[in-house]
């Protein structure tokens, strides 16, 4: 016990001792500022920040997810927009993240939105589509050599942190997934 508390108080006195480098650098600008602190310190941080970005760019994404207009899953369906495809059948299709969160991440949408933006919008009439695109998980995670362990994430809404309004399903893998998830 002696030990894990001393270890403690070293993590907090090296917190504190980056505190006070900051304060006493003043008038440097922010950024040279953030290199003297210590590295788990900076990235939770950037967390912080990375977070925030997220839950605004899903407040924004919200304000305008009924309206109608093709989204870029659309745009990439309609092949309008490029996508590194990895797995497409006649209701699905599956293609490569531009913003990995881990070494496979794959997002799978339905061909057709069908007023399906969101899973919390899912109606009776939509459960052969979204069991379509389980299973196309699935599929997805054999292709990519990850059925031995994935994740499947559905981001729903706002506090879900729904960025794009057209249901997708993102299948992340090849590393160890942590829990809880966020």
């Amino acid at each position: 016990m002696a030990a894990l508390t001393s270890f403690a108080l070293l993590r907090i006195s090296g917190s504190v001792r980056a505190f006070a480098r900051i304060k006493a650098l003043g008038a440097v600008p922010q950024t040279q500022r953030l290199l003297h602190l210590p590295l788990q310190l900076r990235r939770s941080m950037s967390h912080v920040k990375a977070t925030h970005d997220e839950e605004a760019a899903a407040r924004a994404a919200a304000a305008t997810a009924d309206n109608g207009a093709p989204t870029i899953f659309d745009k990439i369906i309609a092949k309008e927009i490029p996508a590194n495809i990895v797995y497409e059948d006649e209701k699905v299709l599956a293609f490569r993240d531009i913003n990995p969160q881990a070494p496979v991440h794959v997002l799978v949408i339905p061909k057709v939105r069908d007023g399906l933006t969101e899973l919390g919008k899912a109606e009776e009439r939509h459960k052969d589509i979204l069991g379509e695109l389980m299973y196309a998980a699935k599929i997805v995670a054999e292709k990519e050599g990850i059925a031995d362990g994935f994740r499947v994430v559905i981001n729903s809404g706002p506090a879900g942190c729904q960025s794009v309004y057209h249901l997708h399903l993102h299948v992340l893998g090849g590393r160890q997934m942590k829990w809880p998830p966020g």
